[in-house]
């Protein structure tokens, strides 16, 4: 559901009953509410914040506990919580259907001001089995990067409740829905309406923070995403709303992609160990600030008999980069000749003499960097990535190549279905990624490789031949306008870090990627999207998991 909250807590609980009430009539058995329910999140200093906080035993939760019961639902509250250790967190509060407390979590990235007023978790929780499903709990920044929903559906969640406190237009539009689409898992989103800030403070607050005063409210729609990405309802971008859906939540236990790959149990925990790192900050210099980079699109049914004419075309067009689709069969000897008096690198894939997928990156010097694929594919991974049933991935690493405009990074075919791979790519300080890949369902680029830049603030060059429902590659350029509380080249439009994608075309598709912007990471005042990280609760990444 979706409606305003104001600094009237006893109105704001009127506010939320009444929602929920409308929820039960439209026949909800789980029901989510906003972000920071209690009170609008903007507060003058900590002590304010503090006298706000409410407690599990206090008339907020109690009431709300008590609307849980007399309609027999599964109801996450989220409101400032003062903890027992003296700490005020943003807190999921999930009451079950005898009113009793399920499970507690606390927000674990605080975004922009945030930081100011509340304190980050100092633990996590698993999901919570129930009978309606394993239900996994966060909120809004939370799931601006890929951590704390991956763990929750590593652990077994089939729904994943988010309550949100956003006028960013890219958490519908893209942060939301990714987080069902990469884990396969169902996701139900509750965001604000209204203004985000008091009043008597949103004219000095929108100065300050760049954003109109227009746009500093709740940017609605809340909704409902299937695994395979699907919104099956959602609400408008204004006004108080309830959305309901009907749905099947054991969809959530199949993790296969069209190939047999299941993409939890494929996952490569062992190597995962640095995003569980405390941050050590990016040390590479900066990129340059703008290059040429081209992917390669061979027609329907043509095979890759077009490649070497198109390859010359982008090489023509003055390309630095060239991205390939996977096994597009050329290999360095086909390439290097076509680069002859020139600077530009291609990156293609090839099937090595022991059977290995690899990446390489050729100049008209030959190859200068193998990158071998990390993750298997097929049937019936185990979770080390072994081989059974299908092709097994065994490299222990992602590098980088160092070049005359920056840091380059390859990701090889179905590693760029895991979030963990750009993960550790950031980590090393790429700034470009080139991803030969090959399409394979409807969300593969417009979900999930658009967030893996977003997240990660990497530039990409994903080359795929196209499927005939679900296209092909894309460029993905960052922008230099990112970071609230700073200094825009135009006007705010609602949109935070969601890129501009550039899709491909059959042929060649040439757009600028601008490696500078790779170097600034800060979403908002003090909210870093690599290094702030839950990294401290991150042990569910790196641990191999069995599940039944």
């Amino acid at each position: 559901m979706q409606y305003a909250v104001g600094e009237d807590v006893a109105e704001n609980l009127a506010t939320a009953l009444r929602m929920v009430g409308r929820a039960v009539e439209a026949g909800a058995e789980v029901v989510v509410l906003p972000e920071f329910g209690n009170h609008v999140s903007w507060y003058a200093d900590r002590e304010h914040a503090r006298r706000h906080a409410q407690r599990l035993d206090g008339e907020f939760v109690r009431s709300l506990a008590a609307a849980a019961a007399e309609h027999g639902i599964y109801l996450m509250v989220n409101c400032t919580l003062l903890r027992e250790d003296g700490r005020v967190g943003g807190s999921n509060v999930l009451l079950g259907p005898d009113g009793s407390v399920l499970a507690v979590s606390d927000k674990q990235v605080l975004m922009g001001s945030e930081r100011d007023h509340i304190d980050p978790a100092v633990d996590r929780i698993a999901p919570v089995d129930t009978p309606v499903g394993r239900l996994g709990l966060y909120s809004c920044m939370d799931g601006v990067i890929y951590e704390t929903p991956r763990m929750l559906a590593v652990e077994g969640a089939q729904v994943l409740l988010n309550s949100l406190n956003s006028f960013a237009l890219d958490e519908a539009s893209l942060h939301v829905p990714v987080r069902a689409v990469e884990n396969k898992v169902w996701v139900v989103a509750a965001n604000k309406v209204g203004p985000l800030v008091p009043a008597h403070s949103i004219e000095a607050v929108a100065e300050r923070v760049g954003v109109p005063v227009d746009r500093l409210h709740g940017a609605g729609e809340s909704q409902i995403v299937a695994p395979d990405g699907t919104v099956v309802a959602v609400a408008p971008r204004t006004g108080e709303a309830v959305v309901v859906a009907d749905i099947d939540v054991t969809l959530a236990d199949d993790k296969s992609r069209p190939d047999g790959t299941d993409v939890i149990a494929s996952r490569r925990p062992d190597l995962y160990g640095p995003i569980a790192e405390a941050p050590r900050g990016r040390t590479a210099p900066a990129g340059a600030d703008e290059i040429r980079a081209a992917v390669l699109t061979p027609s329907v049914g043509s095979g890759d008999a077009e490649l070497p004419a198109l390859l010359a075309e982008a090489v023509a067009a003055g390309a630095d980069l060239v991205v390939l689709p996977e096994r597009a069969g050329l290999g360095a000897v086909d390439i290097a000749p076509l680069l002859t008096g020139t600077t530009t690198r291609v990156v293609t894939s090839v099937v090595d003499d022991a059977g290995a997928h690899v990446g390489l990156v050729v100049s008209a010097d030959g190859v200068e960097h193998v990158q071998p694929q990390l993750h298997g594919r097929g049937a019936a991974q185990a979770a080390s990535g072994g081989e059974a049933g299908g092709e097994a991935g065994g490299a222990d690493g992602i590098g980088v190549l160092t070049t005359p405009w920056g840091r380059l990074a390859v990701v090889v075919g179905d590693d760029a279905l895991y979030p963990e791979t750009f993960r550790l790519v950031a980590l090393a300080d790429a700034d470009v990624v080139a991803v030969p890949f090959s399409v394979a369902e409807r969300h593969d680029v417009d979900l999930m490789l658009l967030e893996r830049a977003a997240e990660n603030r990497l530039n990409l060059a994903v080359a795929s031949r196209p499927h005939p429902e679900h296209g092909a590659g894309a460029l993905i350029p960052l922008s230099a306008d990112f970071t609230l509380w700073g200094e825009w080249s135009g006007p705010f439009q609602g949109v935070i870090s969601r890129p501009d994608p550039v899709p491909a075309r059959v042929g060649v598709t040439v757009a600028t990627l601008r490696p500078v912007c790779a170097t600034n990471r800060f979403v908002s005042r003090g909210t870093d999207v690599v290094d702030g990280r839950p990294w401290h609760l991150a042990s569910a990444l790196t641990a191999v998991l069995v599940r039944d």
